[in-house]
């Protein structure tokens, strides 16, 4: 089973928040999700309320294998989580 770490989108229209998953890789973007890992507000004016992540939770997840979504490793970047996909 190939484990990706992706957003979901909920929200309502105009006004998007994103929850960071892991889920399976064939999965569609709005479907069954492994675990809830966190959640992103791209209006959110407060950096610390921004991204909420579950730090624990992706490091496992990074160590059994799962491969981030670009979107996902720029955020995991900023939060200095380091892992073998990031672009150098």
């Amino acid at each position: 089973m190939a484990v990706k770490l992706r957003m979901t989108r909920i929200g309502r229209r105009h006004r998007p928040f994103f929850r960071i998953n892991a889920v399976e890789s064939r999965t569609p973007r709005d479907g069954r999700i492994l675990e809830k890992l966190g959640h992103y507000d791209p209006i959110e004016k407060d950096p610390a309320k921004q991204v909420v992540l579950n730090r624990d939770r992706v490091e496992f997840w990074l160590d059994k294998g799962a491969i981030p979504s670009d979107a996902v490793s720029q955020i995991l970047l900023r939060h200095g989580i380091k892992h073998k996909y990031a672009e150098q």
